[in-house]
């Protein structure tokens, strides 16, 4: 599957959420992720995060893709992190 995530961290754990976040995923712009992912690796990304945000202060949006078949990715302006076309 293909995994687009988004997050709003405070600023005192945001470094360790963006570590996590770049074993699993590539790095896109600030504060977005994104690529393929197993479905066990997407679980153990969920369990690392859930050890260090705090629920009540951050937020990590996950958007979740089948298949990037239909997807389209358009960039205007400074292009950031990754260079995959794939969504």
């Amino acid at each position: 599957m293909y995994i687009i995530m988004v997050y709003d961290i405070n600023e005192k754990r945001v470094n360790r959420v963006l570590k996590i976040g770049r074993k699993y995923l590539d790095w896109m712009q600030n504060s977005v992720l994104e690529g393929e992912i197993t479905v066990a690796k997407y679980e153990k990304l969920k369990m690392e995060l859930l050890d260090i945000i705090k629920k009540d202060e951050d937020s990590i949006i996950f958007y979740i893709l089948r298949t990037t078949r239909y997807s389209k990715r358009e960039i205007i302006g400074q292009q950031k992190g990754g260079s995959k076309l794939i969504i």
